[in-house]
């Protein structure tokens, strides 16, 4: 017999759901054996990452030298220090946010600009997509080392080439000048790393319909207008993912930074990871461990801050 519209009714309003209904929701419903598969991974998490943030906050408030069993706790007074009298430390964030600035904002153009020259899949292009992606295999020890050669101030491959053409007066101690060192350093890291993000701006763009260029075409749109219209909004995603893994990626140099500057590096080329492995090496756990503690806050409102910062960007045009 065929269900009544008033049947229905009556049972919806005791609280029954209908036939369809409960048979979707018995689909629906998760079997409980299907909670155990995340477990391995949440297992693996706990012990690994979730374990040793909460001993890092614990080591934090104390001053354990990192084998001794006994240590005292000394309240705050490891993050008063690091915000009121510790001048490594400022200089290392302040070297860092240089870096910061210079590689988010160089490789982000380089490499937004070299994928739109070289989107399309021709041979000439994937060819060259390979050429500049090549840098991104070499570990960033190796890179160090390259690059090391090139700012040697005697025999480095720079320095030569400027007194070859008659610019003598361009030559640099590069590393050894206080001032500009950090930025040598990052130029380094832009060439080692522009290509491997350029692949990611190379997919995003490729995702674009091209009927919205025919569209803004016949519109009488200019390649800049075209540009900022529909490319730009349409690439937020990739956007996004260059410079989230960039600001994370230079807050990492710690590689790059004792291969080009020695261990410990002298204060020009000091950042704030090489400064938390330093004070690690001078069994100073505790303090190390409220250093620690500020870098990750650092890192969260710069990535929160740049996330911000993009999406006004791409929404305001």
């Amino acid at each position: 017999m065929t269900e009544t519209l008033q049947d229905r009714s009556r049972r919806v309003a005791d609280g029954e759901a209908p036939t369809g209904r409960r048979r979707r929701s018995a689909a629906a419903r998760t079997h409980p054996g299907l909670w155990l598969f995340p477990l391995p991974a949440l297992v693996l998490y706990a012990v690994f990452f979730a374990g040793p943030t909460i001993q890092a906050f614990q080591y934090s408030i104390t001053d354990w030298d990192g084998f001794s069993a006994a240590f005292q706790n000394v309240g705050t007074s490891n993050f008063e220090n690091i915000a009121t009298n510790d001048d490594l430390f400022l200089g290392a964030a302040t070297n860092n946010l240089k870096f910061l600035l210079v590689v988010v904002i160089a490789q982000t153009v380089l490499s937004l600009l070299l994928a739109v020259l070289l989107q399309r899949n021709s041979r000439s292009s994937t060819t060259l997509r390979a050429l500049f992606f090549l840098p991104a295999i070499l570990s960033s020890v190796s890179v160090a080392f390259v690059w090391k050669f090139m700012y040697d101030p005697n025999f480095g491959l720079i320095n030569q080439v400027l007194g070859g053409i008659g610019l003598d007066g361009l030559k640099s101690s590069f590393l050894g000048n206080a001032s500009t060192a950090i930025y040598w350093v990052a130029l380094t890291q832009v060439w080692a790393h522009a290509g491997q993000l350029m692949v990611i701006f190379v997919a995003g763009l490729q995702q674009i319909p091209e009927e919205l260029y025919e569209s803004a075409a016949l519109d009488g749109a200019s390649q800049w207008q075209r540009f900022r219209f529909v490319t730009w909004p349409l690439i937020a995603p990739a956007t996004a993912i260059v410079v989230a893994y960039t600001t994370i990626q230079s807050f990492k140099a710690f590689d790059l930074i004792l291969g080009l500057g020695g261990n410990p590096p002298k204060g020009s080329l000091d950042i704030l990871s090489t400064r938390i492995y330093t004070t690690f090496t001078n069994s100073r756990f505790g303090y190390a461990a409220a250093e620690s503690i500020v870098f990750m806050a650092i890192i969260a409102l710069v990535s929160l801050l740049q996330r911000r910062a993009v999406r006004l960007t791409q929404h305001g045009v």
